[in-house]
């Protein structure tokens, strides 16, 4: 539902409103009324006067939270000018023209979850583990290089140990065990000396 309020000859420029009224146009009346309280031009306090109206009408008229209502339109029409006359010399003058407004602001009632807008630019494509097809020796494509995985993981199987391999292992690693602890018996005892040497 539409909920429209007006305010007319208003003394402001059109200009110094539309500037305003652009900035906030489409955004939710509750957001857009603080942005205006707080904006430094003139155009912003008279756009701003007509935004809490409409709220109100909204929520006097027809029940609408105003939390719930977002801008749909301001329009900004130009007035009647006030004609005015500045002095100058030899008794000339110049035309000063004193501009109005009317202002009219429109708000809409939503569901109050805004849709996120996309950004300018599409999205980049994720990039995939298999390589594209190019025109000199690049990688395989990806259904071909799945293939060749397949075929590696069939050739390669695991040897079968017999249980005399088992036994030949074991055999030579005792062996080897039993050398090392000659050496070592060897190292430890002391090696015989001469008497002749001693006197």
């Amino acid at each position: 539902m539409e909920v429209r309020a007006v305010a007319k000859f208003i003394r402001v420029q059109p200009r110094k409103v539309r500037l305003v009224a652009r900035e906030v146009r489409g955004a939710p009346a509750a957001l857009a009324a603080h942005k205006l309280r707080f904006h430094p031009s003139k155009g912003a306090k008279a756009l701003h006067k007509v935004l809490v109206s409409a709220m109100a009408n909204a929520q006097e008229n027809h029940g609408i939270s105003p939390d719930l209502l977002r801008i749909s339109n301001i329009a900004v029409d130009e007035g009647p000018h006030m004609k005015r006359m500045q002095a100058r010399a030899m008794g000339r003058g110049n035309r000063i023209l004193k501009k109005t407004s009317h202002i009219t602001v429109t708000v809409e009632d939503y569901d109050g979850e805004q849709t996120v807008k996309p950004h300018g630019t599409k999205a980049k494509p994720r990039p995939t583990l298999a390589g594209k097809r190019g025109k000199k020796g690049s990688a395989p494509a990806a259904p071909e290089a799945a293939a060749l995985v397949a075929e590696v993981v069939e050739e390669v199987t695991t040897p079968e140990i017999t249980s005399k391999e088992v036994a030949e292992v074991v055999e030579s690693v005792e062996v080897t065990q039993a050398a090392a602890e000659t050496e070592a018996a060897a190292e430890a005892t002391p090696a015989p000396t001469e008497e002749g040497e001693n006197k």
